[in-house]
Parts: structure tokens; C-alpha cells; sequence
């Protein structure tokens, strides 16, 4: 059975909700390995030993959500926090481009002086980044009205990113307090409406069940996203979820071996910000295809599931990430590269 859908899925056969569940069910070793290995050569039919790669830009740590499971939480008081300068962030972005880097990641928390005056700080950052240094630009600024994507994209942004994190309702209003669930899943149909690529995300040991992590990657899926993630929830000190048991690795190994069955020209990425550096290669063995999350040391620069794992040794720096693909017998895509997949990819929306 299990054997059956793998290869269903490599052929690009379409999979329901109950194939995902069964997949993600899987705890066989041998059956794992099948996965796996089905998912390493779809990626590899569609892009080769290319591995794309993504600077991380956290230039805000303000934010005006309560979300029970984020450092950042607006309850969680005494911590150091900053916001980076428009001047600052073009700087990062631009030393990310010189080094090699594909694309600026540009998140923050929802903080109200970006939002301020109809969103002109954050305006103002996404066009001087696009502006003056010229690389691909991920936004991600949480939850913006409908009528903000238009001007986002012509402020030079190419992607938008709006993590769901589940697509349980009822877990999602006891995570994302005062939050519309309806509300986030509309940023991704918003945003490819205005032309931008869009990427959704889920959290693995949140309290979901297995059913609720088969929906989440269907629902993704259908929503059309060019980019799908998923990430090990990393209990946070300060926060209601700070005694949570974590997850090893394997959910979201597989969530990401399922994800690539199920969309075989998609971006599916492996965070830095779970396992740092130790856990790249496993990601790039499940299917991934993108190295997130990417840190210069030395910039007074936070990650979100982990703020500070291996930022300041180095170990998340350009240097160190691309010797590590080299090892696994990979190579980071040229930028030249990224934009002809970028351009694909809005060539098909458009179809």
C-alpha cells in the first residue's frame, strides 16, 4: 500500500487527504527510506543538484500579536528586542547579494511603527532594498489588508510569505490569539492575486494530530503556494508553550518528503532556525530544495524558532552553508538561476 502510493505520487498522480494521512503515518524504517528516496528524485528530475538559498533578515523583533508560542510575543517583557534601519537592511541585503545569496528574506513581527502612517516604513524598506541593492525579495510582515499587496509588489517584492502554521481552526484561535484564522488563509489568495509568489508554512508539535498535518499540506497546496514549508515547533522561554515536549526531527522529515511527492516543481525549504547547521543535510535528504534562515554573524541578527542557535559562530553564515551543500554533492544556485525559476513560476500562475 504504502509502496503503491509513493510511486503514485512520483508519477504526479494526484493523492488525497487519506493517501497524505497514510504517508505521514509511516514509521517503518525501510518505508521512511522509500520516501525519502522517492522524494530526492522527483527533486533531482525537476531541479537537478541545485539548491537555491535564502538570507535571513529579521529586522524587527516588536510585535503587536500575543502568539503562545513565539519569543516574540508581545507579553513576553524583559527581552531585548530592536528594528534595524531602512539603511541597515539594505546594507544586509546587499552584503547577501554580493556573497551569493538568492533572496532577502524581509520579516518582522507586526510591529505598529511599521504599520504606521498606512504601512510607509515597511513600503519604504521593500522598495530601498529592491531599489538600490537589486536582490529577490521575500516579504513577510504577517497579516496585511487586501488592498496593501498591489503595493507591496510594486514596491519590488517578489514573494509574499504568511505561515498558517495549521490549518485546525481550533488550534490555530488557541495559538494565534485575537487572530482570524479566515483572515491568514486569505493573505495567500490576496497576494497571488496581486502577482506576487506566495509561500504558506506549518509547525509540527504544536498539538496537531497526524489528520491535521495531512489537511495542512493538502490545504497548502491547494491554495496554489509556490513554496511550502515545514518546521519542528521549538518550545520558547517566556511563552504558555515553554514546557512543551519537543519533536525530534522525523515529523517534519517526512512532511517534507510528502510535500515534494505532492508538488514536484514547488521551493521546499530546510530552515536553518530549527537544528542549525547539524540539520541540513537530513532536510536536503527528504527533498528539500532551499536553505532558509541563512545569518551573517556579527550583525546583532535574531532568528525566530531559535533566536540565537549558531549565529555567532558562524555556522549559519554563507561560507559554512555552501561548504556543507558541497559536501552532500549539491551546489547553491546562481542568481541568474533563481530569477529563471522565479519568472517560470509567474509565467504558469498566469496561465
Amino acid at each position: 500500500m504504502v509502496s503503491e502510493l509513493i510511486s503514485k505520487a512520483e508519477r504526479g498522480e494526484p493523492l488525497g487527504t487519506k493517501d497524505v494521512f497514510r504517508l505521514m503515518s509511516i514509521n517503518d524504517k525501510n518505508e521512511l527510506e522509500e520516501l525519502y528516496a522517492a522524494a530526492r528524485r522527483v527533486r533531482d528530475k525537476v531541479f537537478g543538484k541545485r539548491i537555491y538559498t535564502y538570507g535571513f533578515v529579521y529586522f524587527s523583533t516588536h510585535c503587536k500579536n500575543n502568539c503562545t508560542f513565539c519569543y516574540y510575543r508581545r507579553s513576553n517583557t524583559g527581552i531585548d528586542r530592536y528594528r534595524k534601519t531602512v539603511e541597515e537592511i539594505v546594507d544586509l541585503s546587499a552584503s547577501l547579494l554580493d556573497a551569493g545569496i538568492n533572496l532577502s528574506d524581509l520579516t518582522m513581527g507586526e510591529d505598529p511603527m511599521m504599520y504606521a502612517d498606512d504601512y510607509k516604513l515597511l513600503i519604504k524598506t521593500i522598495s530601498a532594498v529592491h531599489d538600490e541593492v537589486g536582490i529577490s525579495i521575500m516579504a513577510s510582515p504577517g497579516a496585511l489588508p487586501e488592498r496593501m499587496f498591489p503595493v507591496v509588489r510594486e514596491a519590488g517584492a517578489d514573494w509574499y510569505a504568511c505561515y498558517q502554521e495549521t490549518y485546525n481552526r481550533e488550534l490555530f484561535e488557541s495559538l494565534r490569539l485575537e487572530q482570524s484564522f479566515d483572515d491568514r488563509r486569505n493573505q495567500k489568495i490576496w497576494a497571488r492575486k496581486a502577482g506576487l509568489l506566495t509561500e504558506d508554512g506549518m509547525m509540527i508539535g504544536l498539538g496537531e494530530s497526524v489528520r491535521d498535518r495531512a489537511n495542512t499540506i493538502v490545504t497548502m497546496g491547494s491554495l496554489g503556494c509556490d513554496q511550502v514549508r515545514a518546521m519542528t515547533f521549538v518550545p520558547q522561554v517566556g511563552t504558555p508553550m515553554q514546557d512543551f515536549t519537543p519533536y525530534d526531527s522525523t515529523e517534519e522529515l517526512k512532511a517534507i518528503a510528502v510535500m515534494r511527492l505532492l508538488n514536484h516543481d514547488k521551493l521546499i525549504p530546510c530552515s536553518l532556525d530549527v537544528e542549525g547547521i547539524a540539520g541540513l543535510r537530513t532536510r536536503i535528504d527528504a527533498g528539500a530544495n532551499v536553505v532558509t534562515s541563512i545569518v551573517p554573524p556579527s550583525k546583532n541578527l535574531a532568528g525566530v524558532a531559535q533566536h540565537e542557535l549558531d549565529i555567532e559562530n558562524g555556522n549559519r553564515s554563507v561560507e559554512h552553508v555552501f561548504e556543507m551543500l558541497d559536501e552532500t554533492g549539491h551546489r547553491h544556485a546562481t542568481s541568474t538561476e533563481y530569477k529563471a525559476y522565479l519568472d517560470s513560476r509567474r509565467r504558469k500562475a498566469l496561465r
